[in-house]
């Protein structure tokens, strides 16, 4: 006689559901709207940042211009060259491939480690799936940035379901630059496909299996990222924008 199928138990909400706010400062809004205009393609890859002009376009004084862009270029979205100044730091593909290694190495040493460790449950299926919601929400608006601020989201609840603190902090180093990344792409394939590949990832972390894991991590960060013309994309926005 077989039993009948074990009811999952209900959780108790605990303090680990509450996300504590943090208030914005200047800097924390210089730094966004920094990272809306790359992500969206109207501050490109390459271009020079000028402190007053920056502070002029945003109506702040260049104190706290000075400060996100000090805190930019320790992230590496910015670079300061001797008589050259502060611009964006530019595209190539050298850079773009040691990104994309990184990311491989960083996100499937999580991703394996949290199957090992059972957070490919139900609980942790559910908030990779917020994730996709959110994702959904900025794709139906349109909105560039907060899409790829959303795919960061994700990959970031990725790697925090591995429970490894020097995993998702040497991510985030990588984090600010990868969503300017994540917001180009937008510019040369659909915000719908790239939302399938992120359920991808979902089915392959349910699986349980962590090589089909890798296949999809590798698949998706390196295979669908290197199909992106990046370099076509950034000359026809400077065409339009110039």
């Amino acid at each position: 006689m077989s039993l009948p199928p074990r009811r999952a138990e209900a959780r108790t909400p605990s303090d680990e559901d509450w996300q504590p706010l943090r208030p914005r400062t200047l800097v924390d809004m210089v730094i966004g709207a920094i990272m809306a205009a790359a992500a969206r393609g109207l501050l490109l890859p390459g271009d020079r940042i000028v402190e007053s002009e920056l502070g002029q376009k945003l109506g702040v004084s260049r104190v706290p211009i000075r400060e996100a862009l000090r805190i930019l270029e320790s992230q590496g979205v910015v670079i300061n060259e001797p008589y050259k100044g502060i611009r964006l730091t530019p595209y190539t593909p050298e850079r773009l491939d040691n990104l994309i290694e990184a990311r491989v190495a960083l996100e499937t040493a999580a991703a394996c480690r949290s199957i090992r460790l059972g957070r490919n449950d139900a609980r942790g299926i559910a908030m990779l799936e917020q994730s996709i919601g959110e994702l959904e929400l900025m794709r139906a608006r349109n909105d560039a940035y907060g899409f790829a601020n959303a795919d960061t989201g994700f990959h970031r609840m990725l790697l925090s379901l591995s429970g490894n603190d020097v995993l998702c902090e040497l991510w985030e180093g990588l984090a600010r630059q990868v969503t300017i990344f994540f917001g180009l792409s937008t510019l040369d394939k659909s915000m719908a496909a790239i939302v399938d590949e992120h359920r991808a990832l979902i089915r392959a972390f349910r699986s349980g299996d962590p090589q089909a894991m890798a296949r999809a991590l590798d698949e998706h960060i390196s295979v669908q990222t290197h199909a992106v013309d990046y370099s076509g994309i950034i000359t026809r926005r400077r065409a339009e924008r110039d």
